[in-house]
């Protein structure tokens, strides 16, 4: 195994030698992709272009998400690029370690988070411009050109995690795999209609379940939070060690939006409006309002106490499809926009 890591370490270093420009791109797609991203950017816009399309981005996101915290603990043998300072490889890769703060991460390994959650998320919108295009044309380049994009734009997403440092080449072909195999299995399991109750204790499930896997495997005398200790140690400064990037922060977000998606959908403002189509440019407000609240309310107090923020963390992600599915259309609607008269899906 020492020689996949080592070969990976080497592929690094190719990457980081290439022309200086590409760094930015790398590190904008890096950041595009981050799961964060699926909660924050690409939920709301797909629910805004199509209902179904946006429940399914963020049913399929945060069960993504979960799977890879969970995986990551019982791959706990796995290894982030911070490994080649305990194996006493050479230096130059640890000159080029010290240099990305992105690459300070605490839930590293296999499979690459970025790439699987982010995947598989993308999924539903890659199937629905497919059968757009099937629609519109019988020419086979232009129905397969979704999924061509589809797989460029993960290799693209895998190269990057690979140039700061973050994942080793299998780790992150691991995560395509698992990202288009998750995909495909859970498009046709999304709940839609589904009663309060389920979201409740589905939400509930992934809560217990995650704190029974932590806690057994720490009776067994694993290291389960290896990634953070070798973060703390190794990271030039403590300030790049991000607490959004810790396994329990994503699970945080994952239960809390189960949960909030089932008060979303369920809330007196959704069933008012859900038979309602409006116009594009409707859903082209709804969608800027809500990418700006939601960002907004990601950065707004960052409190340093960890219990109080793991709370506000919970209470902000489960708000999330609140304002989404139910808040921000109903401020639309009653907004005076020219819009053509709504009419039944």
């Amino acid at each position: 195994m020492d020689a996949v890591y080592s070969s990976g370490v080497l592929f690094a270093e190719m990457l980081q030698t290439g022309p200086p420009w590409l760094e930015r791109i790398w590190l904008w797609v890096t950041f595009v992709a981050d799961p964060q991203c699926i909660f924050i950017v690409f939920f709301p816009l797909a629910y805004f272009l199509d209902r179904k399309v946006g429940v399914a981005v963020l049913w399929i996101g945060l069960v993504s998400e979960w799977l890879n915290v969970v995986a990551k603990w019982f791959l706990f043998g796995e290894r982030p690029f911070w490994w080649v300072y305990e194996s006493g490889l050479s230096g130059k890769e640890k000159v080029l370690l010290r240099q990305f703060p992105v690459s300070c991460e605490t839930g590293p390994g296999s499979p690459s988070g970025h790439c699987m959650i982010t995947g598989a998320a993308l999924w539903p919108i890659v199937t629905a411009l497919t059968a757009l295009a099937s629609r519109h044309s019988t020419n086979r380049l232009v129905k397969l050109t979704p999924f061509m994009v589809y797989l460029l734009l993960l290799l693209a997403v895998g190269v990057s995690r690979i140039f700061i440092l973050a994942h080793f080449p299998h780790q992150v072909l691991g995560g395509i795999v698992a990202a288009a195999t998750l995909g495909w299995m859970l498009e046709a399991r999304v709940p839609t209609e589904r009663k309060l109750s389920f979201y409740l204790a589905t939400s509930l499930a992934l809560l217990l379940a995650a704190l029974g896997l932590y806690w057994s495997m720490v009776a067994l005398g694993v290291d389960i939070d290896w990634s953070i200790h070798l973060a703390t140690k190794w990271c030039l400064n403590p300030e790049w060690i991000r607490v959004e990037t810790r396994p329990f922060a994503s699970l945080s977000r994952d239960t809390a939006s189960a949960l909030g998606l089932g008060l979303a959908t369920h809330s007196s403002l959704y069933i008012q409006l859900r038979h309602e189509r409006p116009g594009w440019k409707q859903r082209a407000v709804g969608a800027g309002l809500a990418l700006a609240a939601l960002q907004g309310l990601k950065d707004v107090m960052q409190p340093e106490n960890i219990i109080l923020w793991y709370s506000l963390n919970f209470l902000k992600y489960a708000s999330f499809p609140w304002l989404v599915v139910a808040l921000v259309p109903w401020l639309v609607r009653s907004l005076p926009l020219p819009q053509s008269r709504p009419h039944a899906e």
